[in-house]
């Protein structure tokens, strides 16, 4: 469409009453006089910045929840094409920003302009969704038979904990092996995996890990050769076994089992200090919750996963939970029991204000946060899989997609619709730790060690 102004009308002719009509065009004649109010206009005349950035981003934000948030950028391309103001507006950092947080849930970039993020995360979902990426044998399997139990990503790290209490650090995509921290050596342990991984907090700066006792260790990224110090004593004839661990750069979570109503401890993670005890969601678990101290074959009993709005959502064979965290104690804001039990919380995650839970029967629901409302459903297993057993299913997502590890491969599915979509080539075998960003995928198999893959590399 022209930029320029178009022809003004004529207005009524010489001879024509006051009163008369204008309105009929006549035959072979362009109709120009329309009212003030309506008539075409130049849109580089009429159409303020600030508007145009609405509009544009209010398509985007159309676009994204009808067809998907790679079709927000079509659709504001397409605003850009309009005239030569509504091109100008194209170089707004103010639009960029919006448009990040609001379609990718991105709230701080790595790259010198907003305009150059938002172009990262369109090009990596692309080939996250068409299965484009670059791929990176990190680790063999230990010699010792210690298998690696957790694992945590960040935009330039990876961590991996180990059986043995250890945490090793690698730098991304590069996968080169940063450092390897340990937990105080001179503790007294109750049960042969006591110190055994149980959680990872993974940011920019530092790393959290906690142990299976209820120790939590802090390490200073900026200083990888110093040894960790123990920020939190566990007790274990208190509080039970920690089964998970998670949090951010504002808490920590520890997920119990073993003492009926303790199921829940939240950290303040600046201060360190114990801020809420409470929920059931473990209580059903309390006997095998001992037992992970001395058998490491047990099945997983319980995750937990934090959010960013301030949500926790914890998983059991049975039963999920919601806990938030914004008020100054937590609060149980949603408890569901699974419909059909049997949940295998190995492939339990969390990404973008919705979880993924798989059962015993290979059937992966995804829901959203905090109401647990189902948005979609897929089988993860074949028929004749599904005859002989249920097998140990590893998964993880993040803000799109939906992976799970069965015999053939890590299989993708989109998270919001359901609809499958490849296996990655490589064969790693049955993984037993799974961790998914928006960029990165990685995957521990004690036959064929750590795997990653970079979809933003390509």
């Amino acid at each position: 469409m022209s930029s320029g102004s178009p022809p003004q009308g004529r207005g009524r002719g010489e001879g024509e009453e006051e009163g008369a009509s204008s309105s009929r065009p006549r035959f072979g004649r362009r109709r120009t006089d329309y009212p003030s109010s309506s008539r075409p206009r130049s849109a580089d005349a009429v159409w303020p910045e600030h508007f145009v950035e609405s509009v544009s981003i209010r398509a985007a934000e159309e676009a994204a929840r009808f067809a998907g948030r790679l079709a927000a950028a079509p659709a504001v391309v397409a605003m850009f094409q309009v005239c030569s103001t509504w091109r100008a507006v194209s170089r707004s950092e103010f639009l960029w920003q919006v448009l990040c947080r609001r379609i990718w849930s991105c709230r701080r970039r790595s790259l010198p302009s907003w305009r150059e993020e938002y172009i990262r995360l369109h090009r990596t979902a692309a080939n996250f969704r068409a299965g484009r990426s670059a791929y990176f044998s990190l680790l063999s399997p230990p010699t010792d038979d210690l298998p690696c139990c957790r694992l945590a990503l960040s935009d330039r790290h990876l961590a991996a904990g180990f059986l043995d209490g250890s945490v090793r650090l690698f730098n991304v995509p590069a996968g080169r092996l940063l450092a390897t921290f340990r937990a105080d050596p001179h503790r007294d342990r109750l049960g042969r995996f006591s110190q055994a991984i149980s959680g990872i907090v993974l940011l920019d700066d530092r790393l959290a890990f906690a142990s299976q006792d209820g120790d939590v260790h802090v390490a200073e990224l900026s200083s990888p050769r110093e040894a960790p110090r123990r920020a939190l004593v566990g007790n274990l004839m208190v509080d039970g076994t920690m089964v998970d661990f998670t949090g951010n750069a504002r808490w920590w979570v520890g997920l119990f089992a073993g003492a009926p109503g303790h199921s829940w401890r939240v950290w303040d993670a600046a201060m360190e200090l114990l801020i809420f005890v409470g929920g059931g969601l473990m209580d059903s678990a309390a006997v095998v919750g001992w037992h992970m101290l001395t058998d490491i074959m047990k099945p997983v009993v319980g995750r937990a996963r934090i959010l960013e709005q301030g949500v926790v959502v914890g998983c059991s064979t049975s039963s999920m939970e919601v806990l938030d965290l914004d008020g100054v104690t937590g609060t149980i804001l949603n408890q569901r029991e699974l419909r059909h039990g049997g949940a295998l919380v190995e492939s339990f995650d969390a990404g973008d204000g919705r979880v993924m839970v798989v059962d015993s029967r290979g059937v992966a629901t995804v829901k959203e946060v905090p109401a647990l409302t189902e948005v979609s459903r897929f089988t993860t297993l074949r028929r004749s899989e599904r005859q002989h057993g249920s097998p140990s299913l590893e998964g993880c997502m993040n803000w799109g997609y939906a992976l799970v590890c069965i015999s053939r491969g890590v299989h993708v599915w989109d998270a919001i619709t359901g609809e499958y979509l490849y296996v990655f080539r490589q064969r790693i075998g049955m993984a037993t730790a799974m961790a998914a960003s928006d960029r990165y995928v990685a995957a521990w198999a004690n036959d064929t060690g750590l795997h990653l893959w970079d979809f933003g590399a390509l």
